[in-house]
């Protein structure tokens, strides 16, 4: 039994500085603390509830639907201590929000790619359950992100994501004075092979502990980089924040169906009008 000193587990959480009070069910991760701005833009409104360290939360609501967001900053340990808070003082649904590098030719700067399931390259799930434990995304997270993108137009790929530790190294590219990590150079062609649409470094921790407490987890990331044709802009970053606004709608939606008709899950079957 952990001592008091070490118990994480008080009302107002350790790194986030958030209570129960203070965050939707349902929040949106972005790794930049700035981009909470141009989340929140997307809003019928927002109060600024908490920041500390990398971690900036608001809370408001979209089409009367209560949402949240907090910042995690970069990389998946970052990410698993937001989700582990967040998790304590009631938060059920996920959705991180941010930028990727494709991997795939047909995939353009500015385009979304909504992740049905991460490859595992990060070490921090690792630290929670056995390597070859599946990182997927929650079904009824996919289906709002990707009727979230219908409705607003929006050109998306749906598939695999993998999840990486190091921006440099990790996802191939050179590192100081174009130092190579062992295998960096196949890595691409590799991911590219196995039909892994893009690289970013959060989302496979989220979908891991996610679905180890039971909960939904999903991400919608903007296309910054193409890795096969070489293109780069940073284009298209509130498209990932509309996308999932909206999609926490549908999802409020999806909830009440169900309720409604007395289902466990939401199903194609299930109309979102």
């Amino acid at each position: 039994m952990a001592r008091d000193s070490e118990d994480p587990n008080a009302d107002v959480q350790y790194h986030l500085e958030v209570a129960p009070d203070d965050v939707a069910e349902t929040v949106l991760l972005p790794g930049n603390p700035e981009r909470l701005e141009k989340i929140v833009a997307h809003w019928d409104d927002h109060e600024e509830r908490a920041h500390h360290r990398e971690y900036r939360t608001a809370t408001g609501t979209t089409e009367g639907t209560p949402i949240s967001v907090t910042s995690t900053g970069i990389g998946s340990p970052s990410a698993a201590i937001a989700v582990e808070e967040l998790a304590r003082v009631g938060v059920e649904t996920f959705i991180r929000v941010g930028s990727c590098g494709a991997l795939q030719a047909e995939m353009d700067v500015g385009d979304l790619v909504i992740s049905t399931g991460a490859v595992r390259q990060e070490g921090t799930s690792d630290e929670y359950v056995r390597e070859d434990y599946p990182a997927t995304a929650d079904h009824e997270v996919v289906s709002a992100l990707i009727a979230a993108a219908e409705r607003l137009g929006y050109d998306y790929h749906t598939g695999i994501t993998m999840s990486a530790d190091s921006f440099y190294a990790g996802q191939g590219r050179p590192g100081y004075e174009g130092f190579e990590a062992a295998g960096s150079e196949e890595l691409v062609a590799q991911l590219k092979e196995a039909n892994v649409k893009n690289i970013e470094m959060e989302a496979s921790a989220i979908f891991t502990l996610a679905n180890l407490y039971g909960l939904r987890a999903g991400a919608v990331c903007t296309v910054y980089a193409n890795r096969e044709t070489g293109e780069f802009a940073t284009e298209g970053e509130s498209k990932a924040a509309e996308t999932a606004t909206l999609a926490t709608h549908l999802l409020a939606k999806m909830d009440a169906k169900k309720r409604e008709v007395g289902a466990d899950r939401w199903h194609a079957g299930l109309s979102l009008e």
